[in-house]
């Protein structure tokens, strides 16, 4: 009973002992700390990166794919049983998507995925992802009359995530561009016709875009009310003044082939572009866009022949794709998976069997991912097809942030470690104070075990205060990391946590409980650990030399 009675006193009465707790705390806190933001931003990238690979990705070692994947997955589905839930095929090839910008052709390096649109979102969360809500319901390589999502259906932080330029996007926004478009065209043809017939001079040249809101301010002022507000990128064009260079991806459109195009009642193929291909994002947060839906685009892509010839082809946005991972979300283009095999040649002429890429696998709920894909590797030879997991597809990537982790609690566990031996040095401090007390107390009859109790109690109760309170401030400070965010961008003017590089407009933070009781207890381990060595010194001291210590 002594023994936790004169710890407990010297808890309260030693204010040096403040100095290790304060230690403990503030090592427990940063380490509760940095542990939920790094296991939220591994949970966020890992269900993004999941978001767009399916559970198990069969696919073709031949850019040229393989044929008939309705038996291939009927086969697949024999192989992995009653695991597998959903199936989809798909098409990838790489690309070049081309648009223009105020005249200026701008060339992207893509990856053109041909999906079903029917069955694509039921093996990934690719339908989350999309910016019309109908889309996220259904998608649909259609067209839709307006309805886009103005703010970031993905964060709550309206006013970080502002997209006013989405607010007429589709068929609005496309007969508001072909209405610009036929201004344009009757302007320049009255201008040749005026200077043929030794008119006045139209004045000094304007750019195109200032040219065509001027028409429109003349001819149609509901339209020119609808067009692009200044400092923002106007949309986009495939008209050209006269006697300009033709247009080097000009694709077969269907006038040409004998029928009348309106392209304000018509659209080309659809695509769903990744976000991050058409626009950029400015300090404030706001998605500045190149191009948005209801734009065409020009497409160029190698057919699956041998060798490969270059097609182009014309397409029309209908959505955009928003994972917020840079690598997806600046590199992916979908389109109908039937159009990208007619364009390539990938249906048999004979046959009429079409060829695909890969086919995307959705396991059930409670399936061994790896159970599901060792199956498949045996069931198909590894020379002609390859089975890869979403987590084999990304191994790289998921092993470095687990590393990452690993060494970082191994250096914030240093922290702590560093107040061990503050503990040390201040028992063995308090042991040579108290070394006339020991003897007394041995002299008493108090044992040595009893002796060293009362500084391994004493540590005890240093690292269980220091763990406690370290574990309120941790998870104070992780509950109102974002509210903390806020405060410091105020005070400091500067941005902490930038959204345009990040892509996340919330620090993300999970908190693991079994990550908080390893903490809390490697932290009581070291407080008792140091205080083993001056226990033995004070258990060792014999009472008569004790009572003698000056």
């Amino acid at each position: 009973m002594y023994t936790l009675l004169l710890c407990w006193r010297y808890l309260r009465t030693r204010w040096i002992a403040l100095a290790s707790v304060i230690s403990v705390t503030l090592g427990v806190a940063t380490m509760i700390v940095v542990n939920a933001v790094m296991a939220g931003f591994a949970h966020e990238m890992q269900s993004r990166i999941h978001g767009i690979l399916s559970d198990i990705v069969f696919e073709s070692h031949s850019l040229s794919g393989f044929q008939d994947p309705q038996w291939h997955m009927e086969e697949i589905l024999r192989a992995g049983g009653d695991d597998i839930e959903g199936m989809t095929p798909t098409v990838a090839v790489p690309a070049m998507l081309n648009f223009q910008v105020r005249g200026q052709w701008v060339t992207r390096q893509i990856m053109l995925i041909g999906i079903d649109e029917t069955t694509h979102a039921q093996v990934s969360d690719f339908g989350r992802y999309l910016q019309h809500p109908e889309n996220r319901r259904q998608l649909s390589f259609g067209l839709r009359d307006g309805g886009y999502d103005t703010i970031d259906s993905q964060t709550e932080d309206q006013q970080l995530a502002t997209r006013p330029a989405l607010e007429g996007a589709g068929w609005p926004h496309r007969r508001m561009r072909v209405e610009r478009e036929r201004a344009w065209r009757q302007r320049q043809a009255e201008l040749q016709a005026s200077e043929q017939a030794g008119g006045p001079s139209a004045g000094p040249v304007r750019p195109v875009d200032h040219q065509v809101d001027a028409v429109l301010a003349e001819t149609s002022p509901a339209v020119a009310t609808a067009a692009a507000p200044p400092g923002e990128l106007p949309p986009t064009a495939e008209a050209h003044p006269p006697n300009a260079p033709l247009d080097p991806f000009r694709a077969a459109k269907p006038e040409e082939q004998g029928r009348v195009f309106d392209p304000s009642r018509e659209q080309f193929t659809g695509i769903v572009p990744g976000i991050g291909l058409a626009s950029f994002r400015d300090s404030a947060g706001i998605d500045r866009f190149l191009v948005l839906p209801g734009d065409d685009v020009k497409i160029t892509f190698p057919t699956a022949g041998t060798p490969p010839k270059a097609v182009t082809d014309t397409y029309t946005i209908v959505d955009f794709y928003e994972s917020k991972m840079s690598e997806y979300d600046s590199n992916f283009v979908f389109v109908p998976i039937e159009q990208i095999e007619k364009a390539r040649g990938m249906i048999d002429p004979q046959t009429g069997l079409p060829s695909v890429n890969s086919i995307q696998i959705k396991l059930r709920p409670g399936a061994n991912l790896e159970t599901v894909r060792d199956r498949l590797r045996q069931a198909f030879p590894a020379d002609m097809y390859a089975v890869s997991s979403w987590k084999d597809k990304q191994g790289p990537l998921l092993s470095a942030v687990d590393m990452e982790m690993a060494v970082l609690n191994i250096l914030l566990f240093m922290i702590v470690a560093v107040a061990g031996f503050g503990i040390l040095a201040i028992f063995f401090m308090i042991v040579v104070e108290k070394t006339r007390d020991i003897g007394i107390l041995k002299s008493l009859g108090a044992s040595s075990t009893g002796v060293a109790g009362i500084f391994l109690g004493y540590g005890l109760f240093l690292g269980l205060v220091g763990a406690g309170a370290g574990l309120a401030l941790g998870l104070g400070i992780t509950w109102n990391i974002n509210r903390i965010r806020v405060l410091v961008e105020w005070c400091t003017g500067e941005r902490v946590f930038d959204p345009s590089i990040y892509y996340f407009f919330r620090i993300p933070t999970i908190v693991d409980a079994w990550t908080v009781a390893w903490i809390i207890a490697g932290a009581v381990g070291i407080a008792v650990a140091a205080s083993v060595l001056p226990a033995l010194r004070a258990a060792r001291l014999h009472p008569v030399e004790a009572l003698r210590h000056d």
